[in-house]
């Protein structure tokens, strides 16, 4: 069974990947294994199985389902007449921006008017390809055209284009953050029960989350106030300590507040900033000591991959964050994000190792004088730092 996960049996290549997507799917020890040899697999066979209308349903359900979908793949898994409209159109939901481009320059996708309909309720479609797909889906079948006049109206609220929804004033995404937090809290309700609750209580310490400088300039405020008491009354004493209190630098109110404005949620009202709050507030309920908040950030749709760069790197979240980033196939597709996964010496053993064979040479070379990472990793990078010397001199 690990020799049929590591994809080493001695068998053709398609029959290869049948069995690790099976085991990927249906096995609970070595599926772990035989998911991260699929998203290494030699990409040649890989294409050749994703063309192949013989190929098994389902390996063709697991190539294009977001989680796993490689993008070279995307093209001929359109095209390929075996992968259903039901399919396609599931994968159109969620679709980001890139995997959008490729789904509109298909041909098999432009001529299926159920996708097309779904396409354009994505809030990453532009506002001019709805209506290039709005004019394609007429054309294709005069059935569509009474849903298109239905979506038609939601058109022109926005007079600008949204090409991104990073920005929360653009049409369309306060929609999209409730519906990210109701299904977030649907599919979690028992966990959110189970915390009942608890606190915010950050990764760290209170004193690394505000910073080392913090409390230190909240005292040399304060000393001026202490000294005017022996010389004035109780009333301009409490006068002068608030006029001493006024000139507090704006940057350090603001981050105070953000902490505050935390701290005075519960568990479902963290859930709800996670995904619906701006980048500050992402960087702080990244490091929640409540796991359901802290995986919450990673399901954020304003959720940016440099946010995510830096989540890899970070000693001081819960390990199920990082175990949760490589699910992810938009973050698995940011070379940054695998690096810094690899090099976080908080990175569980098995996911590091899982992940290096997609390193560089000059990141394995890197890495292998880390003192951070443990003795395995380091072991590890140099031996394939070394192999792969050896392959680029026989070259």
């Amino acid at each position: 069974m690990q020799f049929a996960a590591r994809g080493a049996l001695q068998v053709p290549s398609a029959e290869n990947i049948e069995i690790l997507v099976h085991l990927a799917l249906h096995n609970k020890v070595f599926g772990e294994l035989a998911r991260m040899t699929l998203a290494g697999w030699d990409e040649k066979s890989s294409l050749a199985a994703a063309a192949d209308p013989q190929t098994p349903a389902e390996v063709l359900n697991y190539m294009i389902s977001p989680d796993n979908l490689r993008p070279a793949l995307l093209p001929v898994l359109l095209e390929n007449p075996s992968v259903s409209e039901g399919v396609l159109a599931k994968l159109a939901v969620s679709a980001m921006r890139d995997t959008i481009d490729v789904m509109l320059r298909s041909a098999r996708i432009r001529s299926l008017t159920a996708v097309i309909a779904v396409l354009k309720t994505n809030p990453y479609v532009k506002k001019e390809e709805i209506e290039q797909l709005r004019t394609a889906s007429s054309s294709t079948a005069s059935a569509s055209v009474a849903s298109d006049e239905t979506l038609a109206p939601e058109q022109p609220e926005s007079a600008m284009d949204a090409p991104e929804p990073e920005d929360p004033a653009e049409a369309g995404t306060a929609p999209v953050d409730d519906e990210a937090v109701s299904a977030y809290l649907s599919e979690h309700a028992n966990d959110i029960a189970a915390e009942g609750e608890k606190p915010f209580q950050a990764i760290g310490g209170v004193l690394d989350l505000l910073g080392a400088d913090y409390f230190p300039v909240t005292q040399s405020q304060d000393a001026p106030a202490r000294s005017d008491t022996a010389a004035s009354s109780e009333l301009s004493a409490k006068t002068a300590a608030s006029k001493a209190q006024l000139p507090t630098p704006p940057v350090e109110v603001k981050r105070q507040n953000t902490v505050q404005k935390i701290n005075a949620l519960d568990v479902k009202g963290r859930i709800q900033l996670a995904l619906k709050g701006n980048k500050e507030e992402r960087s702080l309920l990244i490091r929640d000591g409540t796991k359901v908040v802290a995986l919450a950030v990673l399901e954020a749709p304003k959720l940016s991959d440099g946010e995510v760069e830096k989540f890899a790197t970070q000693k001081n979240v819960l390990e199920a964050v990082l175990r949760q980033i490589p699910l992810k196939r938009r973050f698995m597709k940011n070379y940054i994000v695998v690096r810094n996964l690899v090099a976080n010496p908080r990175t569980p053993l098995d996911l590091g190792l899982g992940l290096m064979k997609n390193l560089l040479t000059a990141d394995l070379k890197n890495l292998s004088a880390n003192k951070e990472v443990s003795e395995t990793i380091r072991k590890l990078a140099l031996k394939m730092y070394k192999q792969k010397l050896e392959t680029a001199n026989k070259k």
